[in-house]
């Protein structure tokens, strides 16, 4: 089903959102560092009019995370709650102002093996016609459409020798892409089909471990 990039959709899904209860991090998450990252919603790409998430594709120069698909993102300054950390970072990553009336809601906080705990806010940008990606940590910047989120066959999950957790894994383009983006691309899949669905216990690969 195609979602139209418009204000019903943009209804529908803060409705979803404001309905999803956040579960508060466990005791073995209140150490990690605090992170937050923006899951954004805009048009789809070319001359479609559907509504679709901004990735990124993360620089191949990045100590931490190279080449890997993530949602703008990264550690809340001092002092910053998420949702400013999102909003700073989305415009620090690939030049997108936009305000905290663009929030649409918050999703579960996902602990990383780096050591993070990220607040996904989930945001509505109604113009993303002139991003300017920093080319210091972001090699590109995709839309993923909502339909290919919401295929049946969009997650699979596996098992590796270093985990007793499955590890989720999106498929994209004949690729995949892993935890901790697949896993909370996931959870907002979940939440705007209007299911409650948990993933703080979905694995990552072994290469996003560090």
């Amino acid at each position: 089903m195609i979602r139209p990039f418009n204000d019903t959709t943009r209804h529908e899904i803060a409705g979803r959102c404001a309905a999803f209860t956040r579960v508060a991090p466990d005791a073995a998450s209140t150490g990690l560092k605090r992170a937050a990252v923006a899951l954004t919603l805009a048009r789809s790409a070319g001359s479609g009019d559907g509504t679709a998430l901004l990735l990124t594709l993360r620089a191949a120069s990045l100590r931490a995370h190279s080449n890997q698909w993530a949602p703008p993102g990264g550690r809340c300054d001092p002092g910053e709650g998420p949702v400013d950390a999102a909003l700073r970072e989305l415009d620090e990553e690939i030049g997108l102002k936009l305000d905290a009336g663009a929030v649409l809601g918050l999703l579960d906080d996902y602990p990383t093996r780096s050591g993070y705990l990220i607040t996904p806010v989930v945001m509505w940008a109604d113009d993303t016609a002139r991003l300017k990606p920093n080319p210091d940590e972001v090699a590109s910047v995709h839309r993923i459409a909502l339909t290919q989120i919401e295929r049946d066959d969009a997650f699979n999950f596996v098992r590796i020798p270093e985990s007793e957790r499955r590890v989720i894994r999106f498929s994209h383009d004949g690729d995949y892409i892993h935890a901790p983006t697949a896993a909370l691309i996931y959870q907002f899949r979940e939440v705007i089909a209007g299911r409650a669905t948990r993933v703080a216990e979905l694995e990552q690969p072994v290469f996003a471990w560090k």
